[in-house]
Formats: C-alpha cells, sequence, structure tokens
C-alpha cells in the first residue's frame, strides 16, 4: 500500500439502512476494522445481524469459508457516538438524501475526529462542496458513492471536490483497490457521472410513455440492446416511491408532466418489486416482472388527461433516444471535465449501469457509429424536438478533427 498520509488502516460508517450495510461489508472484506454508528440503536442491531447473515449465506454457497466469515464478522463492532470513533482514518457517511442533515454531521465529525481524519459522504447526488463547507478540512472531504447492493457492485465514483487534496484522492483510489471495486474519479456536479447521464436517460422514456409507449415497450426494446434491464423495470427495483418521496420533501418537481406517472403509480401503493407491483406485477416471493394492463390503462389515461396526442413509437426511436441522450450528456460531462476521459464514462456504465459489455459503454458506442453520424442524428432530433437535443460543443469539435471521444 502506498504510504501516502491517508493511511487508512480504521473506518466508520454512519447510518445503518440499506448502503450503510454493503458499504461495512466492502470495507470489512477489505481488511479493514470498521465502527458503525446509527442513531437508532435497535436498526443498529437489526443491521448487524442482516451482515452475519450475509456472511452465513455466503459460507452455505461456498463463496468464504467459516474462518474467513468470522474474520469478517469480528472486524465490525457497534459505536454508541461520534465521540468513540474519534480515532479512526475514515469515516463514510451513509444517512439519507438530505443535504442539512449531512452538513450537521459533517461538522460534528469535523469537531470530533483527530486531524488527519478523512471524510467522505455516500451521497448520490448532493453537492461535495456545500457538504465541505461545514467542515475545516475541505481538503480531506470527498464523496464516495457506492453503487447498490454495495457489497455486490464493483463500481465506486470517487466524487472530488473544489478543495480535495491530491493525497486524499489517492488514499481513496488505493482503498478502492483494496475493495475490488472499478473506481472512477468524478467532479462535482449534480449527479456525477452516472446519474447526471441517467437522469437525461429516464428524462426520454418517461416523455415516450406520454407520448405514445407503454413501459414494457421501452423497457423490450432497451433490453433488446443488451441493457441488463429497462428504466421501468429499474425503477420497479430500486422503488418508484424513492423519487416520489424525494420531489415531495424538496418541494418541488412534483407537478412536471413526465413524473405523473409515478406519480399515480405510487399514490396507488404500486411502489415495485417491494410492494408486488409497480411498473410491472410480481407473484408473491417472484421478481420476475410480469406485464400487467392495467398499467397500460393509466399510462394512456394520464397522457391524455395531460393533452397528448399519443402516436406509435417505434423500438428504433426508443433506442436513438435514449442512447443519444446518454451520449450528448456524457459529451458534456467530458466537456466540463467532470470525467477524465470517455473511457471512464464507459467504466461507469458498464460496472454501474447494466450497459452492454459488447458495445464498450455508450461513448465508445458513440465513437463505433462515428461523431459526424450522431452529429447529424442529434441535429435531427432538435429539429424535431427542440433545444434541449442541441449537440454538445465537444462533439462538433472532435468531427472537424475527424477524432472520436477516445481520442480527447
Amino acid at each position: 500500500m502506498s504510504q501516502t498520509p491517508f493511511n487508512i488502516q480504521r473506518a466508520a460508517v454512519i447510518g445503518a439502512g440499506t448502503m450503510g450495510r454493503g458499504i461495512v461489508m466492502c470495507l470489512a472484506n477489505a481488511g479493514v476494522p470498521v465502527q458503525w454508528v446509527d442513531n437508532n440503536p435497535q436498526m443498529l442491531e437489526q443491521a448487524l445481524s442482516a451482515v452475519a447473515d450475509t456472511y452465513a449465506h455466503n459460507v452455505r454457497q461456498g463463496r468464504i469459508d467459516q474462518a474467513e466469515a468470522d474474520a469478517r464478522i469480528a472486524r465490525v463492532t457497534a459505536a454508541a457516538d461520534y465521540a468513540a470513533i474519534r480515532d479512526v482514518d475514515l469515516v463514510i457517511e451513509a444517512v439519507y438524501e438530505n443535504l442539512e442533515l449531512k452538513q450537521k454531521i459533517f461538522r460534528e465529525l469535523d469537531g470530533l475526529l483527530k486531524p488527519e481524519a478523512i471524510l467522505a459522504s455516500n451521497t448520490s447526488a448532493l453537492d461535495i462542496d456545500a457538504i465541505a463547507a461545514a467542515t475545516r478540512r475541505a481538503p480531506q472531504v470527498l464523496g464516495l458513492h457506492f453503487f447498490s447492493p454495495a457489497h455486490i457492485m464493483k463500481l465506486l465514483e470517487i466524487v472530488r471536490g473544489a478543495q480535495t487534496s491530491p493525497a486524499v484522492l489517492e488514499a481513496a483510489l488505493e482503498l478502492g483497490k483494496r475493495m475490488g471495486k472499478v473506481s472512477v474519479v468524478a467532479g462535482n456536479c449534480e449527479g456525477f457521472i452516472g446519474n447526471r447521464m441517467l437522469n437525461t436517460y429516464v428524462l426520454e422514456a418517461r416523455k415516450m410513455l406520454l407520448e405514445g409507449a407503454y413501459p414494457y415497450q421501452v423497457d423490450a426494446a432497451l433490453q433488446g440492446f443488451g441493457f441488463a434491464m429497462g428504466p421501468f423495470r429499474m425503477f420497479d427495483v430500486v422503488g418508484i416511491d424513492l423519487g416520489w418521496r424525494a420531489r415531495e420533501l424538496a418541494g418541488k418537481g412534483q407537478d412536471a408532466p413526465e413524473v405523473q406517472v409515478d406519480n399515480r403509480l405510487c399514490e396507488l401503493g404500486r411502489f415495485g418489486q417491494k410492494s408486488g407491483d409497480g411498473y410491472y406485477h410480481y407473484e408473491p416471493g417472484s421478481r420476475q416482472a410480469e406485464h400487467d394492463p392495467q398499467v397500460d390503462a393509466l399510462v394512456l389515461e394520464v397522457s391524455e388527461k395531460l393533452g397528448f396526442q399519443r402516436r406509435e413509437i417505434t423500438p428504433e426511436e426508443i433506442l436513438e433516444r435514449c442512447l443519444l441522450a446518454l451520449v450528448n450528456e456524457g459529451a458534456k460531462i467530458l466537456e466540463e471535465g467532470i470525467a477524465g476521459s470517455a473511457h471512464d464514462i464507459d467504466l461507469v456504465y458498464l460496472n454501474g449501469y447494466g450497459f452492454p459489455a459488447d458495445k464498450g459503454g455508450p461513448m465508445a458506442w458513440a465513437d463505433q457509429q462515428g461523431l459526424t453520424d450522431i452529429h447529424q442524428r442529434l441535429r435531427a432530433l432538435e429539429t424535431r424536438q427542440g433545444d434541449h437535443w442541441n449537440p454538445a460543443r465537444l462533439i462538433g469539435e472532435l468531427e472537424a478533427m475527424g477524432k472520436g471521444f477516445a481520442d480527447r
């Protein structure tokens, strides 16, 4: 291990929810002793049991032996409060996505921890600089965005704030390696690399529901291209209610036409797999998504009520709009220096978002099409559908030089 001033030997995790559990296991699996804090002792107790159950399951599956399971469990200990973790080298916060709450936690930790400790947030979209501003150690604050389930998914987005020091980034990359992650450094913006691009992709999918497509048609087209799952199956797995509740809490975005189908499903208690119904139907105990005509009827009703004239949307149009939305946003991310290379963007999409491996990632796919072709197709969409399809400046620049994203 490189002997940086930030040698991560002991860690702590704040939050005993789903993400906290996965992150604790990532650290324990990598040989890092980890203290675990949650303001709800009962929840922490349940989380410790869940971790022990996961390791017991791994032993039964023959993935690890009992001695290894015991060693991993022994590395995880409950801590009563922040004072109990004052000597750790790294704290990863994994609480609810609320900026004020995260700032409060970071402010408290900053006052208690040793001066050289690193503070990381597992936020998937919030402003790392705004979180760092609550402390007096901004060079030692960064994002460590794990993907759910954290102990299984390979991707780790390491988010550098405006003041994050190179030595801290190096220590985070080293830790990522020890945890067996595919680590990608991202700049600080809303959604970083993966979720910022995903937002544009999902927006197109939702628009097409209102314009004439049905969820199963959108998913079938994208799964036919090779995606592990389409956007609406993904919503069902993650929980449709997450976005709904976030919009309610933020007090904005709830009136947008594109989220009205989601809103109606949530009002009906259709949250996805966990409730047995979402965009699809699930038989008890099954994760098999089954087409539900009731959802088609609801989509039809919502779109007509909003005044849309529905039309047939082909699988080709679904692919064109969803893929080009990813590519165009990816180009803007490159242009802004949020991602270091097109390859980094592809790594994010291959390891965190189920992009088909044989296509190499969205930017590699665009290079295979040729940027002249991509540019023309974006211009055609801009003519038909408006300014949000305006091609990223970088696409025109690379095209003029006869280059692709990989050459940048």
